[in-house]
């Protein structure tokens, strides 16, 4: 019969061997985990780089002293908006026709720009306002938002 000995370096080799095979898992994990956070720092980019191409209208009223208002449009998205138009899907009430006609469609407006139109607000006037703006970019053509405005 042969005789087993079990010397301090088989301790140790026996020891290395387990903490290699524990951080070869763990390490597995850490992979996987990698994997993600690239995935979602790929998408992230991604949606960056779609958010570069879209324009975002939105729409408010403004006091400008006792009795006077005015319908503000302004783009907060990254891209300019071209050919901008404004509808009033419930009639229009609230602003001066002849000022959107002179004004719309918008050639375009920038990031950050604004446009104003006259609004007519009185105490009888609704308050709450519904407008549809709609305008191209570079995601597209006819982008749609509706805007409900209020005083």
């Amino acid at each position: 019969m042969m005789d087993l000995t079990v010397t301090p370096s088989d301790v140790i080799a026996t020891f290395a061997l387990l903490i290699s095979g524990y951080v070869a898992w763990h390490q597995r994990g850490i992979n996987a985990s990698q994997k993600k956070v690239n995935e979602l720092l790929l998408q992230q980019g991604e949606n960056e780089a779609e958010a570069t191409k879209k324009a975002d209208l939105g729409a408010s009223f403004l006091k400008l002293g006792k009795n006077s208002h005015r319908l503000k449009i302004w783009n907060k998205g990254k891209a300019t908006a071209r050919n901008v138009r404004i509808a009033f899907p419930d009639g229009n009430q609230f602003v001066a026709e002849d000022d959107v006609r002179r004004k719309f469609p918008l050639e375009t407006l920038e990031q950050f720009q604004a446009v104003e139109v006259i609004a007519y607000l009185s105490l009888g006037t609704d308050g709450k306002h519904h407008l549809k703006l709609t305008w191209d970019d570079d995601s597209g053509e006819d982008n749609e938002k509706s805007v409900y405005v209020t005083i």
